[in-house]
């Protein structure tokens, strides 16, 4: 009866392991192969806009259609470099600015009384209980010439005509901190949570200026919390697409926006799909490096 017990309980700890690993195959390692393969693709005209990779000459010989030009011409063509470059500084610049934002609330927070901290990450999820679309639109009548912004500005009398604040790098960036700030708050707080008080007691016994002690104590020990809220915030910000289309217009070109214009306006997809793969590849590598730093 014990073996029976052990035999059950054994599978159903492999069955629940295995429903992730299940699903990581089904929606992103299939997904990711099906890309690849349009990827070395000849684009033509058509439905679908690509060619086979293999065809059949007769019963016996396959031919096989591999195309890495698609690849050779993103890598060469000045456009998806200055896209790619585009894509880097904008995620770049709202990680930090979502990093020096954060800090000090999940810094706050972790101080509070228990109670306290609940209602705190209360209003910090808030915002994901309205539309994503919607948050992102709002900005839309906030930095108008009209909108809310360059109104107060006018009464207050700071200005004298409306500020070019739309469909700038600018708003796509204050865009992004807007939506992704609470994913960069969550991981400091749960890394800041941990910390022990006592710590900086003891470093003030021994003599230690609080900013000292914050710069040689808090922020080591912090550094997980870090790493995780940036790349938490900067993967998706490369990618974006949403955001740098309503905000940033014309003059922002993110590789969000070129592979939807490949997709849909150019209609080739095998230039769009090895767009998609070199950007994996530029966000997974990294990652998976500094994981492996961290682990070790």
């Amino acid at each position: 009866m014990m073996d029976n017990y052990f035999y059950k309980n054994r599978w159903i700890k492999k069955t629940l392991i295995g429903i992730p690993y299940f699903w990581l195959f089904v929606f992103i390692l299939i997904p990711f192969i099906i890309i690849l393969k349009i990827s070395i693709s000849e684009s033509v005209l058509g439905t679908p806009p690509y060619k086979s990779l293999y065809q059949f000459l007769d019963h016996q010989v396959i031919q096989f259609n591999i195309h890495l030009e698609n690849y050779q011409f993103l890598l060469s063509d000045v456009m998806y470099r200055y896209s790619l470059w585009q894509s880097i500084k904008i995620a770049c610049i709202s990680t930090f600015c979502c990093l020096l934002l954060a800090y000090p609330m999940a810094y706050y927070i972790t101080r509070q009384e228990e109670y306290r901290q609940t209602r705190l990450l209360l209003l910090i999820l808030v915002p994901f209980w309205t539309s994503f679309l919607l948050r992102v639109y709002a900005w839309i009548g906030i930095l108008s010439p009209t909108g809310f912004l360059n109104g107060l500005l006018l009464k207050v009398g700071l200005i004298s005509e409306p500020l070019v604040l739309l469909y700038t790098p600018g708003a796509t960036i204050v865009g992004m901190v807007y939506c992704y700030l609470p994913f960069m708050i969550l991981p400091l707080y749960a890394s800041l949570n941990k910390f022990d008080p006592a710590l900086l007691e003891a470093a003030a016994d021994l003599g230690s200026k609080p900013s000292r002690a914050f710069w040689q104590i808090t922020l080591p020990l912090s550094k997980p919390g870090i790493v995780g809220g940036c790349i938490l915030v900067f993967i998706p910000s490369v990618g974006e697409f949403v955001i740098p289309e309503l905000l940033g217009g014309n003059k922002t070109l993110m590789l969000g926006k070129v592979i939807w214009i490949e997709f849909f306006t150019n209609r080739d997809w095998p230039v769009a799909s090895a767009l998609a793969i070199l950007m994996t590849l530029f966000l997974v590598v990294p990652v998976a490096l500094l994981q492996r730093k961290q682990g070790t």
